[in-house]
């Protein structure tokens, strides 16, 4: 591979040492000087690719450029942020060549480009409908156009800059070197090359495998009201230093952004709404570390290349597999692993498994990250922690001495561990829609006994009952919250029209009590039930009878297991609750002859007539 001498001291101090495939193929002898027509995956090093590709039409033997004056080379990109991170590329890759490059993309102000192009450039990257502007306005003079660059180029006629992108290259000189960059190669594409290109060499190194080889893709099956819950137990369970959750709209984004803020996760929106310095600032914020965690719609899946991120979940599903690759591809590039995480409803599986088959990718399936195993990795990373494994220095070991002259090893341990922990977001309760929930899920279902470690515990009860649509699926992980227990804590749950009544196992009794009963200002209110466990009703005819349960004892209530459907019939319980005798329905149609059209009509009523 052969590299202009001032672009490879670039890539030296970089470190890349290894060249993608698609870096191979645009500087192999075959491709010097030609047209090319080049299928790469996002996140393959394609910006690099053309930067080095461009290189021998615009500097030779060269090291450097001469003065700036028309532009010699376009780079044309769908995004804005695309665009400005072609910008960035460029800068340090063409930093030893006296390069100038001027970007003109939407949002930003138009007469500071007027300004900077007036100034002169060697290269200008931009957006069609901005460098259509300034072409139009006489502000661009691409006469001396040496090479152009369609990045992308799918997307592009995907957004509809179609007619833009025939009006800048009719205008380009007819001598000029096109490379044209896309992800894949529909009709359109190729109308295109064949239209504006001669002879192009076709690179095709966009195989299925090396597009996903450095990403591990996750499926997590989740209950829809946990979803929130979910992506708060995955960016704890991963940790990674920086990750992407997609949403399909701009509310649910602003949504889940307040959520986790409020959680004490550091992070930033990515929105169309959101204006142009708006957006630069949170993607700074996340390139400096200031913020770990981007909340995006899929604005955000082209174009951004954030070199730690580790981490994309897709909170709500994508529309089709090719977003999907552009969202799953902010991670895994030029050689870094990552994870792609899906969260899936149950009634969304079978759309899931459909769109990763479209992309050739098998996915691990498993519930959500639980509570449990986070706090297991909290404790093993605290121990791998560097204020534990450095080295004090004199200063702090000076004051760990005066500490340990006041308290014990042992307390000052526990206060550190509290310290970790105060600055970690708690993880959620979350269920696996997906898989048997084992003895105690079964049990709750049902409305009667719980694990074993919970028999012979005390009984609680919950202000909230059936007529708020209470459901042990999410009431189980808030008694949990409360109380500062685990699912294993929780025996029976039973639930009646306007309460619901739960057992608690005596290991966690004090725990819970002091979490739950205290205060705080919430509608949700838990009480100790000093009577035990209500009563239940026997079975009859295969279903569970609704247990009787009177915790005022002056207002009785009937309660019943969630799987219950509320009666049909309220004739068939007299006001006392007590059980009235239902009579048998008629027999239907087929049942036997059909009664006379008088019988069974009110008196002095007409028949009606045929």
């Amino acid at each position: 591979m052969t590299t202009n001498p001032a672009l490879a001291r670039a890539l030296a101090e970089r470190d890349y040492n290894d060249p993608t495939p698609v870096q191979i193929a645009v500087l192999a002898p075959e491709a010097s000087g030609r047209d090319l027509l080049v299928s790469a995956q996002t996140g393959s090093g394609k910006t690099v690719a053309y930067g080095l590709a461009m290189a021998d039409t615009l500097l030779g033997t060269d090291e450097r450029f001469g003065p700036a004056t028309a532009p010699q080379a376009l780079v044309v990109a769908p995004t804005r942020e695309l665009a400005l991170q072609v910008q960035r590329e460029f800068e340090w890759l063409y930093a030893a060549t006296g390069a100038r490059i001027v970007s003109c993309v939407g949002g930003m102000d138009p007469r500071q480009e007027q300004r900077a192009l007036g100034r002169g450039a060697h290269m200008v990257v931009g957006t069609p409908g901005r460098l259509r502007d300034h072409l139009e306005r006489g502000r661009l003079d691409i006469s001396g156009l040496r090479v152009v660059v369609l990045d992308e180029a799918d997307e592009m006629l995907d957004l509809g800059f179609r007619e833009d992108l025939q009006f800048i290259l009719d205008a380009t000189p007819p001598d000029r070197r096109s490379l044209l960059f896309s992800a894949t190669l529909p009709r359109g594409i190729t109308a295109l090359a064949k239209r504006y290109q001669h002879e192009a060499l076709r690179i095709e190194v966009a195989s299925a495998e090396g597009g996903h080889a450095d990403i591990e893709y996750r499926a997590i099956r989740v209950v829809p009201k946990e979803i929130e819950h979910a992506v708060v137990n995955l960016l704890r369970f991963y940790d990674a230093p920086c990750a992407i959750v997609f949403c399909n709209t701009r509310e649910t984004v602003r949504h889940l952004h307040a959520t986790l803020q409020e959680r004490q996760f550091s992070t930033v929106a990515l929105s169309g709404e959101l204006s142009q310095n708006e957006r630069n600032a949170a993607l700074q914020a996340l390139r400096d570390g200031r913020a770990r965690v981007c909340v995006a719609t899929d604005v955000a899946a082209r174009g951004i290349d954030l070199p730690s991120l580790g981490l994309v979940i897709h909170a709500d599903l994508p529309n089709d597999a090719e977003s999907l690759q552009h969202r799953s591809g902010r991670t895994g590039r030029a050689g870094r692993k990552g994870v792609s995480v899906l969260l899936v409803p149950p009634f969304r599986r079978r759309r899931t498994e459909d769109l990763l088959r479209g992309l050739g990718v098998t996915p691990a399936w498993s519930g959500p990250p639980t509570a449990d195993e986070i706090r297991r990795l909290d404790h093993e990373r605290m121990l791998r922690d560097p204020l534990l494994t450095d080295e004090p220095s004199e200063e702090d070991a000076a004051v760990a001495r005066a500490l340990l002259a006041e308290q014990s090893a042992e307390h000052l341990v526990a206060a550190l561990v509290r310290l970790y922990r105060a600055g970690l977001p708690a993880p959620e309760e979350v269920a696996d829609p997906g898989e048997p929930r084992g003895a105690r899920d079964r049990a709750a279902q049902r409305g009667l006994d719980g694990p074993p470690g919970a028999a012979g515990g005390a009984w609680f009860s919950l202000n909230i009952g059936r007529r708020n649509k209470a459901d042990p699926r999410w009431l189980l992980p808030l008694i949990c919250r409360r109380g500062n227990v685990t699912r294993e804590d929780i025996g029976a749950i039973r639930i009646f029209d306007n309460e619901t009544a739960f057992e608690v196992a005596t290991a966690a009794l004090d725990r819970f009590s002091t979490a739950a009963l205290k205060p705080d200002g919430s509608e949700v209110v838990i009480e100790r039930l000093p009577g035990g466990p209500p009563a239940s009703r026997p079975e009859r005819s295969g279903r569970t009878k609704a247990p009787r349960w009177t915790p005022q004892q002056d207002k009785p209530a009937r309660g019943k297991s969630f799987r219950d459907k509320p009666a049909q019939d309220k004739s068939a319980q007299d006001r006392s609750g007590s059980e009235t005798r239902r009579e048998p329905k008629p027999p239907g149609r087929g049942a036997g002859p059909r009664p006379h059209p008088s019988e069974g009509r009110p008196a002095g009523r007409k028949p009606r007539r045929p």
